[in-house]
């Protein structure tokens, strides 16, 4: 036995069947083999599943829950062993990774078919109890432990058909019964499929280049032993495991399984990619950002693990609805009995309960609904983000970023020395910027290679975080950033410009100085762009309910002026600092409504937990997407209103299947109970009804091809 950290959790438990997950500490893992041999030796164990990849065992027992978790625990301490690699590190993932077993459907089907054919009445009563025992036994035992439940109202309505020997009725009943709690899972089963395909195990190697006495090498290395700042080599057919920009190299990079994007994607040296996309043609080089649990796909995980444990008000609702009619529907049984004193009405009345439409559809769009928007690179953070998305009236954007690209871009050089012209100053800003992937950076170098960049040769760069880079040419100086950084640190003289660099500033843009030599040299201008489609995607969130549309800005009062009106803007708020954000979203909810915010920055993250519905944007900082309700997985303003278009689009079915289930089952119990409806066609009726209701649910949500421009 290992000293390794070992943690157990029950996730699922209903009837005689729980699912276990359990997690060991990285470096650590239990061989599935004789997991699965040693539970089954514990009494009361009648079958065991065990998947190694999400750490889950599937146990269906005859003994008590707590006594089972305990024994599952020692026997998982005595089989730790250490690993070089394990199968996963994820917490709980809890999904219905086994396909649903169809033996009960076939065993009352079976009986259901032979049953004309057997004219022995004591024969036929032991293929229908056989047949039924399941159901009269998870009957018994609810009654025992919960009390009535629609279980034990079912197994009573099939006991009292076996009791009159009404044998055609009971298996009728055990079989619709049955076949519908078959559907039900299989739907549940489906409706984890976006679930299943993001947890699927990560790659478990990888190649990296490492300089080996002055000559770069390839070093196969385990995926689990890759470090921030390796340069990892991808080829064609292989999955990018780790989320960082291309240094060399171009490839088309298929992007679908984060973004939705089914179009391949050429990424060239300066692109970011992402982990989980792969690579289709040719091979890169990748800069390593962020690896194991850092990377983009991991904190997916993370998020769809919030899904499974979150249930929205409607969905509580529904479940306390359900639970509240079964006594109900018990005491229109005994009532049209005592009436009648006829049982297989009460048999009849029995059979027509409202729990399995009510507490399952509901849940089962909400899923259909989170694995549609997440195939279309929309990470919703379960039923209540929904929910809480459908019912925002007021949007409330932080400019940069999401109304505006967030991607900045050259609109003027200005020169302040003889000795250097604007071409020239493009050109050495360039080949010193081009060494990093900082936006200002990039736009530099972006507007350099439109204007047929000429590299000038310089010594090694230093990067100095938040105030721009340095580095030498023939002995010289050079200093690349803001005015802090140039003037106060680097003691550079900018009197003799101040009038005109107060001029410039003016028009809100963003400057970069330029120092060579101890001198003022230069100053690059640059702005953020407001995306093409941005006004037409907030024509479409007020189509779709949305009725303010507000906007947070730190810029200067008349350039917020100028976005608002441009983009019929209802409200905006100006010259604000970081920490202002979450209290104007304090007053806008003060105001008695429901508001989404929508931002990126570090600083968003307050105004995204204080928001009913926090959307993080795909380029955000990860505190901010850690903290949103939603994260988009494109950069794309579209999505936002794709967010909003699905969350209205699954609520909406679900508030028609709720009045739907309880209109249809009410008429269902009022014939039954009026002795209008026999037991078989009170099963057929609730049954289909079920089934049609979960069917509908499951049907993922396609929205229209119209898109914003």
């Amino acid at each position: 036995m290992t000293t390794c950290m070992l943690a157990l959790k029950v996730l699922h438990h209903t009837n005689h069947r729980t699912r276990f997950g359990y997690r060991c500490e990285q470096g650590c893992r239990v061989s599935p083999i004789p997991l699965r041999i040693a539970i089954e030796e514990i009494e009361g164990v009648e079958s065991v599943r065990v998947n190694d990849i999400l750490n889950n065992v599937i146990v269906v027992h005859r003994c008590e829950v707590s006594f089972l978790e305990q024994r599952i625990y020692e026997i998982l301490k005595t089989l730790l062993t250490k690993s070089s690699y394990t199968a996963s590190q994820d917490s709980y993932i809890a999904l219905r990774d086994e396909i649903p077993n169809s033996s009960e459907v076939v065993r009352a089907a079976t009986s259901l078919v032979i049953e004309p054919l057997i004219k022995t009445e004591m024969i036929n009563l032991v293929f229908a109890s056989i047949a039924s025992l399941p159901i009269l036994k998870s009957g018994v035992r609810e009654l025992l432990t919960e009390g009535i439940t629609s279980r034990v109202l079912e197994a009573m309505a099939i006991a009292i058909s076996l009791y009159r020997q009404d044998f055609r009725t009971a298996n009728s009943a055990n079989f619709m019964l049955s076949l519908g709690e078959y559907i039900e899972e299989m739907t549940m089963y489906k409706s984890d499929d976006l679930i299943k395909e993001l947890s699927k195990p990560q790659v478990q190697e990888a190649w990296i280049e490492k300089l080996i006495e002055g000559k770069k090498e390839r070093i196969l290395v385990s995926a689990n032993q890759l470090n921030i700042g390796d340069i990892v080599v991808i080829g064609a057919g292989n999955t990018i495991c780790v989320d960082g920009h291309i240094v060399a190299g171009e490839g088309l990079v298929n992007q679908i399984s984060m973004t939705g994007e089914a179009t391949p994607i050429r990424k060239v040296r300066g692109d970011r990619v992402l982990s989980g996309t792969i690579i289709e043609e040719g091979e890169i080089k990748v800069w390593a950002e962020s690896v194991g649990d850092g990377t983009a796909t991991a904190r997916i995980k993370n998020y769809i693990q919030e899904t499974l444990v979150q249930k929205s008000s409607i969905q509580l609702s529904a479940s306390k609805m359900a639970d509240g009619l079964v006594p109900v529907t018990l005491g229109l049984a005994i009532l049209s009995y005592f009436y009648s004193q006829d049982l297989t009405r009460a048999a009849s009345v029995l059979q027509a309960d409202y729990s399995c439409a009510l507490k399952l559809a509901t849940p089962v769009a909400f899923k259909a609904a989170i694995g549609s928007a997440g195939k279309s690179g929309i990470i919703i953070k379960g039923a209540k983000s929904l929910e809480s998305l459908y019912e925002s009236e007021v949007f409330v954007f932080d400019k940069t970023g999401t109304l505006t690209k967030g991607e900045l871009e050259v609109i003027e050089v200005h020169s302040f020395s003889d000795r250097w012209n604007t071409e020239d100053i493009l050109n050495l800003s360039a080949s010193i910027e081009e060494h990093y992937f900082h936006p200002v950076a990039e736009a530099v170098v972006r507007a350099a290679k439109q204007k047929d960049f000429v590299h000038i040769h310089h010594d090694e760069v230093t990067f100095i975080v938040a105030h721009g880079v340095k580095s030498e040419i023939d002995g010289k100086s050079v200093v690349i950033g803001s005015q802090h950084f140039l003037e106060d640190d680097e003691k550079i003289d900018f009197k003799h410009q101040y009038g005109r660099i107060q001029e410039l500033k003016a028009s809100g843009h963003t400057p970069l100085f330029i120092g060579y030599d101890g001198q003022l040299v230069g100053m690059i201008m640059l702005k953020d762009t407001i995306r093409e489609n941005a006004k037409g995607v907030l024509s479409q969130l007020r189509q779709n309910g949305v009725k303010e549309i507000v906007m947070l800005t730190g810029d200067m009062q008349d350039k917020a002026d100028e976005v608002a009106r441009e983009l019929g803007i209802d409200r905006f708020f100006a010259e604000l600092l970081p920490t202002q954000k979450a209290d104007i979203l304090e007053l806008i909810m003060a105001e008695g409504k429901k508001v989404a915010f929508v931002g990126d920055g570090i600083n968003d993250a307050p105004a995204l937990i204080k928001a009913d519905s926090g959307i993080g944007m795909h380029k955000g900082a990860d505190i901010a997407k850690a903290s949103a309700d939603i994260v988009l997985l494109r950069d794309d303003i579209q999505s936002v209103a794709d967010a909003k278009a699905y969350a209205n689009a699954c609520l909406n079915k679900v508030n028609v299947g709720f009045k739907a289930t309880v209109g249809i089952n009410s008429v269902i119990l009022g014939l039954a109970t009026l002795g209008k409806l026999s037991p078989i066609q009170t099963a057929f009726l609730h049954n289909g009804t079920t089934i049609v209701l979960l069917l509908n649910a499951l049907r993922g949500i396609k929205l229209s091809k119209k898109r914003s421009v």
